[in-house]
Formats: C-alpha cells, sequence, structure tokens
C-alpha cells in the first residue's frame, strides 16, 4: 500500500513518525515523504552563519539523508517559506499538495493532528492544506486515497517528553491507531535523527534519541476505533 506524509519542515518526520515509517516500509509499504519548506529560517542557522537559502540547502541535503536511511520510495521538499505559511493563499500550498497526490497516488495521506503537537503556526496550516486537499479529492470518482491519518502524542508520551518546548496530545477518545514497532525501527529513528547534523544541538538539548517510546499514536479523519488499529493500512480492504 502506498502512504504519503505531509509535513512543513525538515526533520518533522524524524522527531515525529520515523518509527513507524520504518515499521511501515519493513512491512512492504511504499512510503514517501512531502516536506513543503526546506526549513531554512531556522535560528540554527545562526550557530553556521548561514542565509535562510543557505541553510535551506543544507537541510535539504541532510533530508536526502533520512530518505535513504528510511528507505522513502520519494522525497519531494517544496520552497514554500519556512515560518511563513500563514502567510501563504492557502489555495497556492493546497495546489502544491494536490500535485504530489496525483504523483505519488497513495491511499493513506498523513500529516499533524489539529494541534500540530509543538502548536507551531506552520504545523496547523499543514494541518488545515491536507485535510482541505483531502476531502476534496477524495470525492473523485478515480481517487486513490482512503484514509486520512494525523499524527500525535499519547498524554503519557506528552508529559515524558523534555520541557524545551510545550506539547500537545490527543485524549486516548481521539487515537484510533497505535502502531507498535521493533528495535530496528527505533535504530532507524535515531540514525534518521543523526542525519541532521546541523541540528545535534537541538537533538541533545530536546533528550528525543531516549525520549521517544515504542508506541507512535495517530488519529484517523471521519474514521473511529476502540480499540486502536495496530497499523495505519488495517480495515481498508
Amino acid at each position: 500500500m502506498k502512504i504519503l506524509y505531509v509535513f512543513p519542515h525538515p526533520d518533522d518526520e524524524s522527531f515525529g513518525p520515523a518509527r513507524a515509517i520504518s515499521a511501515q516500509v519493513r512491512a512492504g509499504h511504499e512510503v514517501s515523504l512531502l516536506t513543503l519548506t526546506k526549513g531554512g529560517a531556522t535560528r540554527r542557522r545562526h550557530d553556521f552563519g548561514y542565509s535562510i537559502a543557505e541553510m535551506g540547502t543544507v537541510r535539504e541535503r541532510e533530508m536526502a539523508d533520512v530518505a535513504r536511511v528510511l528507505h522513502l520510495a520519494n522525497l519531494t521538499v517544496l520552497d514554500f517559506p519556512d515560518s511563513g505559511l500563514k502567510a501563504l493563499d492557502p489555495r497556492v500550498l493546497e495546489a502544491a499538495i494536490e500535485d504530489e497526490i496525483e504523483q505519488q497516488q497513495p491511499e493513506i495521506l498523513v500529516t499533524y493532528a489539529v494541534h500540530g503537537v509543538s502548536g507551531f503556526h506552520d504545523h496547523l496550516v499543514a494541518h488545515a492544506a491536507v485535510k482541505r486537499v483531502f476531502v476534496e479529492m477524495k470525492e473523485r470518482a478515480d481517487s486513490s486515497l482512503r484514509r486520512l491519518a494525523f499524527f500525535t502524542l499519547t498524554e503519557e508520551q506528552a508529559g515524558d517528553e523534555p520541557g524545551w518546548h510545550a506539547l500537545s496530545h490527543s485524549s486516548s477518545e481521539d487515537i484510533d491507531c497505535l502502531v507498535e514497532v521493533d528495535d530496528i525501527d527505533m535504530e532507524s529513528f535515531r540514525a534518521a535523527l543523526d542525519c541532521y547534523r546541523t541540528y545535534e544541538a537541538t537533538i541533545a538539548q530536546s533528550g528525543i534519541r531516549d525520549a521517544m517510546d515504542r508506541l507512535v499514536a495517530f488519529e484517523f479523519f471521519g474514521e473511529s476505533f476502540d480499540p486502536p488499529l495496530s497499523r495505519l493500512v488495517d480495515h481498508l480492504d
């Protein structure tokens, strides 16, 4: 089955569902990633004396390394303004997402939950844009889309994360899928983090390498499962 993750920045996938992506690829699914920005506006650029454009170029190369580590079927990195998605005409952003869906033809689309986990406005804009594209494209007779999933955290995960910034979670009633990953997936997650050499200080500060557990949580749009499914692809046959 084809799964397309859509996130606003480089490293969203590695700080987020990389463990589940590894498990999905190992299970034989074709997993692709669309990143809406190159992430060049990060304050970490000042550590290296990079301009926004220079930092974006470096982070795009780091993303290519992540794609190899996670064995992604496809990686597309767009160049919308990092930290500036809220200022865009949403139709422009939606058109770019729609174009990628048409090219990749995924059955499952994944982005952030409505709270964006960190609450960063780029995350919230990405959620809204992906949801709008999904509902419109799914109505088409020739649509490949069958499910929209939202990456999220459980209450326990949000509470256990280091306090370098506030994190949001979903209620147990809203979580429809809990993917439990293996040792090899945890190793892939850490290897993906290691690809972000410009983010070594942030990764160390966050403590994320050791804080992440083996469960990856997702909500589903327009579906409800209790108890939660164990795979994104379940109940689609």
